[in-house]
């Protein structure tokens, strides 16, 4: 099954430079926080992002690599093509507040370990959000049992004395297992656009992220509240 999931993902990328890209995006990220839990509690952050839109669905990429304090270095890795079901099926999902339904697949890996997730997504038409995204997978984990996830995706712009800024962010939920906790990963960025005064044309960023943890990687009781300086370029 996971070698099936590998080389689904990687058709996907493959056919996606071969498919109509709508849009594109790449930033890199730096976030500087000291309240991590689980390995060192002071660490840097360097988050490589892509994020594509097409006509059969889209993907999005990234990769954190952190620098601990007392010298480790880890890497971790996310990738999803999304496939629109409305592109498969040749119709317009589109119902209410439904702007379209897809499948939903991620490529979690790290390290020591490759975990695939699948399952089906929902796009909402929401005012006054860039997107907002919930999908529901079934993981296929690599060192422990089999769970479920569900993740809420945002993004939130609007201005504050005459300045951009953008609220974005994730929420994870995974069911527990007799080898993990259940456990909540809510993420999220309050950012400001300094780009403009800056007379910069892309976008650079500047603020804080927050991460609020419960039962972090499935480890009952170990719960994390982290806030981080955050710079984010988009090119």
């Amino acid at each position: 099954m996971k070698n099936i999931l590998i080389g689904a993902s990687l058709a996907l990328c493959s056919f996606s430079s071969l498919a109509e890209m709508k849009w594109n995006d790449f930033s890199l990220s730096y976030i500087k926080a000291n309240n991590y839990e689980v390995g060192d509690n002071e660490r840097q952050v360097l988050t490589v992002e892509h994020a594509s839109g097409h006509d059969w669905g889209g993907t999005f990429f990234f990769l954190d690599h952190e620098d601990f304090s007392d010298g480790t270095v880890t890497n971790y890795f996310e990738l999803s093509p999304n496939i629109s079901l409305s592109y498969l099926t040749n119709s317009n999902l589109a119902l209410g507040p439904i702007k379209d339904v897809y499948f939903a697949t991620t490529w979690e890996g790290g390290d020591t370990f490759n975990n695939f997730l699948y399952g089906i997504g929902v796009n909402f038409n929401a005012p006054g959000f860039k997107y907002l995204n919930l999908a529901f997978y079934k993981a296929n984990n690599e060192l422990w049992v089999n769970d479920e996830q569900a993740t809420l995706t945002w993004a939130l712009p609007g201005e504050f004395l005459n300045q951009n800024i953008v609220w974005d962010g994730f929420i994870d939920w995974s069911s527990g297992s007799e080898t993990q906790k259940s456990e909540l990963n809510f993420t999220s960025q309050l950012k400001w656009n300094i780009a403009p005064t800056l007379g910069i044309d892309s976008i650079l960023y500047v603020g804080i992220e927050y991460a609020y943890w419960i039962n972090k990687y499935g480890i009952d009781g170990v719960d994390e509240k982290n806030p981080g300086l955050l710079v984010k370029w988009h090119f």
